[in-house]
């Protein structure tokens, strides 16, 4: 009977066939592939969510440097506009499915029974810190290697407007700029449990920006930050 060690190693096999890298040093990916439910169920194990942080700066300024040199037509409102769409929680939860990253996690039994394989926010977290564990083991250019080859395409299709608004991102990014901070309060929750609808409001301070509908409150959310967009002027 394979060890609970061979499952892990043979896990770790098959995903670096399956993202073209063979890792020097393999505690980078195990750690990148382990969420948090799973180590708390396994005190051994460390999870990613420190690879995480770092993964987002290694995304952020290689897909900086891409559009910078790719779009010199681009002022930098529109470059980080862009950005935002590039490195959202959509698009690098699709990066995540297309490499099947879902079946490679290691999760709690929980996190399994609830869908945590399918969920984007579990994905697109996995996918920061993969690309933290490949640039720490095999640096920048290693990195960007994978992030252009996977991303690629919906780079292109942001620049031609053919993909989604990251609206919460990009409102979070002119906020700041101002310093200012967003916070998204719920204010009404309709209808039986199968088919709920929530009312979100997206507030600066104590000033209301927008709000939105939706069928979750993520999609609340997002609807309330695209109308606060709308509100403020903003060409989206």
């Amino acid at each position: 009977m394979a060890s609970f060690e061979d499952a892990i190693n043979r896990n770790i096999d098959e995903f670096e066939k399956k993202i073209e890298y063979d890792f020097k040093n393999r505690e980078y990916i195990q750690i990148a592939l382990t969420h948090s439910s799973f180590a708390n169920e396994h005190k051994q194990f460390k999870y990613n969510e420190r690879l995480e942080f770092l993964g987002d700066s290694v995304l952020g300024l290689v897909i900086s440097d891409y559009l910078f040199n790719e779009r010199k037509d681009l002022p930098e409102g529109k470059l980080t506009k862009l950005r935002a769409n590039v490195v959202c929680e959509e698009s690098l939860s699709r990066v995540a499915k297309k490499l099947d990253v879902g079946n490679f996690l290691f999760l709690g039994k929980g996190e399994k029974i609830c869908g945590g394989r399918e969920r984007d926010s579990i994905l697109a977290d996995a996918t920061e810190a993969i690309i933290a564990a490949i640039y720490l083991d095999g640096g920048i250019e290693c990195a960007k290697e994978f992030i252009l080859s996977n991303l690629r395409d919906i780079i292109s299709n942001t620049v031609d407007g053919n993909i989604f608004r990251d609206y919460k991102t990009i409102l979070q990014e002119i906020i700041q700029k101002k310093n200012g901070k967003l916070s998204y309060r719920l204010v009404e929750e309709n209808g039986p449990d199968h088919n709920k609808e929530f009312e979100m409001v997206v507030k600066s301070g104590h000033t209301i920006l927008g709000q939105g509908r939706g069928r979750n409150k993520k999609e609340a959310e997002k609807e309330a930050a695209k109308n606060a967009l709308i509100n403020m002027g903003e060409n989206i």
